[in-house]
């Protein structure tokens, strides 16, 4: 015969066992939020502080990697428009953009997206010629030189 379980129930009082948020207590915030994370602090400061703490990291990875300061790439991204400079779809809201620079001399040469950086330059190994192929071929495709316009048959109506 195996011994019944206990099953344990949280005491009465559990909110006078949470311990504060070391930040709501700084700012003056008395309510008793749950303090989970290391400190302890609340779900809200810590994400802040993983922000901040993220913030420091990729400026001196910039500095280290590129040379630029963080004030250094905000001047650039108001220069591009706050957009990636090819697709002008990114904006870095989600994530910063990327720097991209010139592997050959070193030269930083602006911002892009993830998917510009590598999959359109990347790919084409920074090839001036191989972007101006591309461009010619969205300009006049081959396919219409020798079939002319035929449209796909999911695209008819």
């Amino acid at each position: 015969m195996t011994p019944k379980r206990r099953k344990r129930f949280p005491p009465n009082n559990v909110q006078a066992q949470r311990k504060p948020c070391i930040d709501c207590a700084d700012e003056g915030i008395t309510t008793k939020r749950k303090a989970p994370h290391p400190g302890p602090r609340c779900a809200t400061h810590h994400r802040a502080k993983r922000r901040a703490r993220s913030s420091v990291t990729w400026a001196q990875r910039i500095w280290e990697t590129y040379g630029i300061t963080e004030a250094e790439y905000w001047e650039i991204y108001e220069e591009q428009d706050s957009h990636c400079y090819i697709c002008q779809r990114a904006t870095g809201a989600r994530k910063r953009l990327s720097v991209d620079h010139c592997h050959a001399t070193g030269t930083v040469r602006g911002l892009l997206c993830t998917s510009c950086n590598r999959n359109v330059l990347g790919h084409l190994r920074d090839e001036p010629e191989a972007l101006e192929r591309a461009a010619e071929y969205l300009r006049q495709p081959p396919a219409v030189r020798v079939l002319g316009v035929r449209i796909t048959p999911d695209m008819r109506d």
